[in-house]
This record gives structure tokens, C-alpha cells and sequence, in this order.
């Protein structure tokens, strides 16, 4: 059974295809990559109304749903379920948990403070907000700021420090990479698995979706290996990758307009009907109400920002020069 699902066409939602990418999102590249690693046949379609959900990326064929925030992501669901397993004899090769942490932890939160906090926001603008109205997409962009902030325990007092450290773990993690690849054409014996997946999905972000004044990239572009690695698989799995089509309003929207865009839209094979799961039904509703629990969130933040001294809300000076904007 789990054999032949594996043979099936899965269909992948991510965030927005651009910078010449198929998705610029961190979270959904990697899996992108994973799949064609696998040689797993898939539709691409895109979630454009839900931006900060953290169901996103999923992947869905028949009755069969894996969404990111369950069981440690789709890939490591995919691999528990035995359905695709690139690294099932990569476990105990030394310098596997270690590499894992390291792109997990390091290099994860290195991307995830260039995009949100150290740069002026235009990517990350661009990668999760740019379907939505200005003012719901700037007021998320500031609220996911100060929610990395919090995930890497950053204020106006250690800021300079916690930079510092940032870079300086992604400046050891790209060395150790380095040493690791070498001349090889992947991470551990010389063939894919999810590590390359999570590696090459962060770094072509990196390389393709920053400013060029990055201090992570300029970073990353030390490693001349790493960035030809980078650039082969691009050309080799993504360039060549599933067709991406315009983006539209995925069905989890539960809209007459969503619905149409769909009928719109080439399939590679119809599906049965299936009977839904509790959890799509539960995010089929969430993002049927997305624009108005985000127009609530606007006027909370903005009455919160209007009252600083009854609010526990610390902004910086950045922050406050983005709203004003």
C-alpha cells in the first residue's frame, strides 16, 4: 500500500513561485527538492491567502494529507509513514545528527533573521505578502517581525550580540558544510537525501532571494563549492522541474471565486471525492475567515501600538520607522 501510494501523483502547496525560483519560501523549497530528489510525480499549486499559516507547505494525493506543522514537518512525516525515504541508510553515518542540527537550528534561524529582521523586509514582503492589501500585509510583516524576534530572544539590549552570534554560527556552519561536500556531488555518500534538500533549499534563498548588501550571503559566496552545488541542482531539478503556472487562490479558501480558479486549472489526473479529514476542514474554515481575523489583528496591534505604556509590546526604532512609512 505504501509502495504504490509512493507511484502516485501527489499535489505540493507552497507559497508564491519568484526570484526565479518555484517558491522562495524556506519552508517549502526543501520539500520541493525532496520530492524531486525522490522522482515523485507532482502538481504544484500555491496558497495565496493564508500567509502566515504553518500548515503550508502540504502535500496531498487521494485521501492522504501531510501538513508542516505535524510530525515534524511533511518530509519527516512522509519518511515515518514509509512512504519517501531518501535517508533510511543515512542514519548512523557520523556527522548526520550534528549536519541536521546545524541546518535546522544555525542556519534556520541565520535565514529566518534576514528576511524578518536585519534587512528592510522586501523579500519577505514579496515571498509571503505581496497578494494581500498594503496595509493587512505591512501590519503582518511587522507582527511576524517581533514573533522572530521573540523566537531568538532579541531585544533593544542584546540585539548587537545576538547578531553577532547569528552570523557568526552561520559563518561555522557554512565552513563545516564546505569541508563536508568537498568535491562530492552531495552531502553523504554522494547521493540525495533531505539534508541536501534542507541545505540547497536554504541556500539558493539565500543566493537568489537577498539583497546583495546580506551579510549571510556574502557569507554563503564565500564557498565557492557550496555555490556551485547551489547552482547545479537549480538547473538540474528546478529549472527543469514541474511547469509553475499562475498563481491563484487555492481551494482552501472555500470561496465561489477560489472554486472557479480551480475548475480553471490542469490537473494530472482527476480525483475521486473523498471524504474530508477534520484537520483540512478545520483549515479549510481558518482560511475562509483569514481576512477577517487579520483586519481584527490590524486593529489590535494598532490600538496596542497607540498605548505603549499599558502594552508589554516592545517596538525598536526600526519597527516604528516601517510603520510610518
Amino acid at each position: 500500500m505504501e509502495g504504490e501510494r509512493a507511484r502516485e501523483s501527489y499535489t505540493l502547496v507552497v507559497r508564491r513561485p519568484c526570484y526565479g525560483l518555484p517558491t522562495a519560501c524556506p519552508e517549502c523549497l526543501p520539500l520541493y527538492l525532496y520530492l524531486r530528489f525522490a522522482n515523485v510525480p507532482f502538481h504544484l499549486d500555491f496558497n495565496l491567502v493564508y500567509p502566515d499559516s504553518d500548515q503550508i507547505p502540504y502535500i496531498e494525493s487521494g485521501d492522504y494529507v501531510a501538513y508542516n506543522n505535524e510530525k515534524g514537518g511533511v518530509i519527516e512525516r512522509i519518511k515515518n509513514d514509509g512512504i519517501i525515504d531518501l535517508d533510511n541508510e543515512l542514519y548512523s553515518v557520523p556527522d548526520w545528527i550534528s549536519t541536521k542540527a546545524m541546518l535546522t537550528s544555525w542556519l534556520a534561524d541565520a535565514i529566518k533573521y534576514e528576511l524578518w529582521v536585519a534587512s528592510d523586509g522586501s523579500s519577505a514582503q514579496k515571498i509571503y505578502c505581496s497578494d494581500l492589501p498594503w496595509p493587512i500585509g505591512k501590519v503582518l510583516f511587522l507582527k511576524q517581525a517581533y514573533n522572530v524576534k521573540q523566537q531568538l530572544g532579541i531585544c533593544k539590549d542584546n540585539a548587537e550580540q545576538k547578531e553577532e552570534e547569528i552570523y557568526r554560527k552561520a559563518s561555522i556552519a557554512y565552513g563545516a558544510l564546505s569541508t563536508k561536500l568537498g568535491d562530492q556531488n552531495f552531502l553523504f555518500e554522494n547521493r540525495p537525501s533531505s539534508l541536501d534538500a534542507i541545505v540547497l533549499g536554504q541556500a539558493l534563498i539565500t543566493i537568489h532571494a537577498l539583497p546583495e548588501t546580506s551579510v549571510l550571503r556574502s557569507k554563503l559566496l564565500e564557498h565557492d563549492n557550496l555555490v556551485r552545488y547551489a547552482e547545479r541542482i537549480k538547473t538540474e531539478f528546478v529549472d527543469t522541474g514541474p511547469s509553475i503556472s499562475v498563481p491563484h487562490l487555492h481551494a482552501e479558501s472555500s470561496s465561489s471565486t477560489s472554486r472557479k480558479g480551480q475548475s480553471q486549472r490542469s490537473k494530472p489526473k482527476s480525483k475521486p471525492k473523498r471524504e474530508k479529514t477534520q484537520e483540512e476542514i478545520t483549515f479549510r474554515r481558518r482560511a475562509k475567515y483569514f481576512l477577517a481575523t487579520q483586519l481584527v489583528a490590524v486593529l489590535l496591534f494598532l490600538t496596542l501600538m497607540g498605548r505603549p505604556e499599558d502594552a508589554d509590546i516592545e517596538l525598536d526604532d526600526d519597527d516604528e520607522g516601517f510603520m510610518n512609512d
